[in-house]
């Protein structure tokens, strides 16, 4: 893949991962705190516990940017991390933060 390209979809997948956090942020304004009853407290776990995983799922997704972002200084962008092989232009395409091939991707995960 281009480098001019790839840099685009990873300024464009940062974008969209600051801007869900900055709304999260936003969205957590404590509105039941002050309610006393059980169901309402409760419900305000859910949304904290919920909250929470998303802010990590987002944190991860930038993560993942920022390690994107240096392959693509390095001049390794679009190579898997595992195997050197090249990630297709299609994959980065759809998932700019890709680090391996699909098929690699597959085995990492059936391991976790």
């Amino acid at each position: 893949m281009d480098a001019d390209k790839a840099a685009v979809l990873l300024k464009q997948e940062r974008e969209r991962i600051e801007k869900a956090l900055a709304e999260q942020a936003g969205e957590n304004d404590g509105e039941l705190a002050s309610l006393d009853q059980l169901a309402d407290q409760g419900s305000e776990l859910y949304a904290d516990e919920l909250e929470a995983g998303l802010r990590d799922r987002l944190l991860n997704e930038l993560a993942a940017v920022e390690r994107a972002e240096a392959r693509l200084a390095e001049g390794t962008y679009g190579l898997s991390i595992e195997s050197g092989e090249p990630i297709p232009d299609e994959r980065l395409e759809a998932v700019p933060t890709a680090e391996r091939t699909a098929g690699e991707q597959a085995r990492f995960e059936g391991r976790r």
